[in-house]
């Protein structure tokens, strides 16, 4: 009974929500903000309880990348993706050629994030932040979201009622969170703005940006499915769960090997024939476990588990990438 009273003595002590939003302008004003951009911007703040429900209700998965696939990729969407590839390519090749990016994982990225800008959600950013922190489940970080995005207005990238997004304040047509905005969001056009709603170019410029500040390298591609040796010794994989990025980067670079190394331990692309024989090194990774697919991973692959620290995600990034790039378009 003990635990029940308190935890129902919290829900007593807590303030309301229009208090809490009271102390969130307190502490805006304390970091510098204007009285006036604080009224403005606090001025029609609103109570999102889908954007708890969402937040205390995410999906376990109970897929396999053989099932997320067919769905994330559906053939639509990579023929909608090798148009606009084709569509925006002047536009895509000098961004690729200023940050070292290949074209295609811009892409597959826009695509993936919000189909290609038209799903950014419609939650007003500094609301659905606001309500996030208040809930209190992860206040830390959803306050330190709402700062980073108080600074985007303040430095007039966008107006507060267009600051739209999903309900967990991931913004615009690459969804960066206002954080990611704040160190990766560039300038594409020169216009004075950072626009990763409505600019194509400061959205494929931001994307590229990110990847690049992150170690890409478009010397490389992400890596490949491969086919494994009866009785191969799974310990040399990267376990599945890793608990934290920090960890899977340090998994990482205990069990990279050389492509030939790989070749020697009896890994084989998925028709049966030999890797290819350049010198790079990859890890190997299980999206699911040893009886599902296997990849092997190059460092590209860890700028896109920085985007999103999640096998399924870069898989699809992967494979979409490289539907846009073979067969060539014309």
């Amino acid at each position: 009974m003990a635990n029940a009273d308190n935890v129902a003595n919290q829900e007593q002590t807590k303030p309301s929500y229009e208090t809490y939003v009271e102390q969130l302008k307190t502490e805006a004003l304390a970091k510098g903000f204007s009285q006036t951009f604080v009224d403005q911007t606090f001025a029609n703040i609103t109570f999102y309880k889908r954007a708890v429900k969402a937040d205390r209700n995410q999906p376990e998965r109970v897929e396999t990348l053989d099932t997320y696939l067919p769905k994330r990729l559906p053939k639509w969407k990579i023929d909608r993706a090798r148009k606009l590839y084709k569509e925006h390519k002047e536009l895509l090749t000098k961004v690729g050629e200023q940050y070292g990016v290949q074209p295609r994982f811009i892409v597959a990225l826009w695509g993936l994030e919000t189909n290609f800008g038209k799903i950014m959600g419609n939650y007003n950013v500094v609301s659905a932040l606001s309500t996030l922190a208040y809930e209190g489940r992860r206040e830390a970080f959803f306050k330190k979201q709402l700062w980073a995005a108080l600074t985007i207005l303040d430095e007039g990238h966008i107006k507060v009622d267009n600051m739209k997004g999903s309900w967990a304040g991931a913004m615009g047509q690459n969804q960066f969170m206002p954080t990611s905005f704040i160190s990766y969001a560039v300038d594409g056009d020169g216009d004075g703005k950072k626009d990763i709603w409505g600019n194509q170019a400061d959205v494929f410029a931001s994307m590229a940006n990110y990847l690049k500040s992150e170690g890409w390298n478009d010397d490389l591609t992400w890596g490949r499915q491969v086919k494994l040796p009866a009785n191969f010794d799974i310990s040399l994989a990267i376990p599945k769960n890793t608990g934290s990025r920090k960890n899977w980067l340090k998994a990482w670079a205990n069990t990279e090997k050389t492509l030939q190394e790989w070749q020697e331990l009896g890994i084989r692309r998925t028709d049966g024939t030999a890797l290819p024989k350049v010198d790079i090194k990859a890890a190997l990774v299980f999206p699911d476990d040893e009886k599902g697919r296997a990849y092997l991973a190059y460092d590209n692959y860890k700028s896109l588990m920085h985007w999103n620290l999640s096998y399924y995600f870069v898989s699809s990034v992967g494979h979409l990438s490289d539907h846009i790039k073979f067969p060539p378009i014309k």
